[in-house]
């Protein structure tokens, strides 16, 4: 193993999400913090490396990964110590964690294996690992103003890939056809790659409301189901729109209708100190007026950021209150099986006055229609 000496400074990575990870370390009595998890690794150190872990210090940062990554590591974390390996990762952590004298070293139990775990206890028996659930993500929840920036820039993406496409399409595309034209326009665009695999699914297949893209082929009066997003600079987007090829179906378009007015009211109600479960019981209590309440069968939303789906989530589990700086998906939607389903998907920031909606597209069924 082989160790880099570590700059003075955090270029790119604000030294506040270092220093709260650092307060919470210290009021649990812990010596460090190992990070296994790549979102929370990059969050913290701006590395992207697909091997390592970081270990968060009182005083310094140190990035263990192997040779594939080290010129990464040097370019994207020169402040912090890299820690090249020519061992198992699992020793390789044990290592450092005996060398560093540590006792009590938190990490984060959802991303690290019961097998990594045995093997890094086994590499440094002297020391504890202490579970500390969420340490990090809780620091991730509320985003400042250049991951706000960030996952608009994914979002303009994500819906200019999106116009481009329903200019091209027609009766006798399949499924399959139009999500891979989709994604390839999300990276003409400049997307790192979709955020998810996109769902493009054409009359009954959109009952299911993660319907995966199969050879079903569009015709005149169908009613298609996309939910798509883009990737740009490690931050997500996660859109879904409802397109009607030629003509809106009769029973589709009040499906339509009372979905959009779910999601209206429930944006509505999103403010700083509004109870989450509250924005989920919303759009619960417009489709209960329609008579489709006992169709919508998943929560309102979920947070958005370097993944997809993260903290916080809009559903009536949901304990917690909204506040400044999340960014969360407001998505309600009715499913028929047999008949198909409806959702009307955009991204929301949660302001200090009430809400911002980032995305930008129309949610007016009529200027959905496409293929004419």
């Amino acid at each position: 193993m082989s160790l880099s000496h570590p700059g003075r400074r955090c270029p790119g990575i604000p030294a506040g999400r270092l220093e709260a990870l650092r307060s919470r370390i210290h009021r649990k009595s812990l010596d460090g913090y190992l990070v296994t998890g790549p979102h929370d690794q990059f969050h913290l150190t701006g590395f992207d490396g697909e091997d390592g872990a970081a270990l968060i210090l009182p005083r310094r940062v140190c990035l263990v990964t192997d040779g594939r990554f080290a010129e990464a590591a040097a370019r994207q974390a020169p402040w912090a110590r890299a820690v090249v390996r020519t061992v198992p990762l699992a020793r390789a952590i044990g290592d450092l964690l005996t060398r560093s004298r540590l006792k009590r070293v938190g990490f984060e139990p959802a991303d690290m294996s019961v097998a990594l775990h045995r093997e890094i206890r086994r590499a440094c028996p002297g020391v504890r690992l202490v579970p500390l659930p969420d340490a990090v993500r809780d620091l991730r929840i509320c985003k400042d103003a250049a991951e706000v920036a960030a996952i608009e820039r994914a979002i303009r993406v994500a819906e200019k890939a999106f116009g481009r496409v329903l200019r091209r399409v027609r009766p006798g595309m399949t499924e399959r056809q139009l999500a891979g034209e989709l994604e390839h326009e999300m990276v003409r665009q400049g997307a790192d790659g979709p955020a998810f695999p996109t769902i493009v699914a054409e009359g009954p297949n959109a009952s299911l409301p993660h319907a995966r893209p199969g050879q079903r082929v569009l015709r005149p009066g169908s009613a298609v189901l996309i939910d798509w997003g883009a990737r740009v600079g490690h931050y997500c987007s996660d859109l879904t729109r409802v397109v009607f090829v030629r003509k809106i179906p009769p029973r589709i378009g009040r499906m339509y209708a009372l979905v959009r007015a779910a999601q209206e009211s429930a944006i509505a109600a999103i403010r700083p100190g509004q109870a989450m479960k509250a924005v989920d019981a919303e759009a619960r209590r417009r489709l209960r007026q329609g008579g489709m309440e006992r169709r919508f069968t998943h929560g309102l939303g979920h947070g958005l950021g370097l993944q997809v789906h993260e903290a916080p989530s809009l559903s009536a589990r949901s304990t917690g209150s909204l506040k400044p700086g999340m960014v969360v998906t407001v998505e309600p939607g009715v499913y028929v099986p047999g008949v198909g389903g409806v959702r009307i998907e955009d991204d929301v920031l949660v302001t200090q006055e009430g809400c911002r909606v980032l995305s930008r597209l129309s949610s007016r069924a009529e200027d959905f229609i496409v293929g004419l």
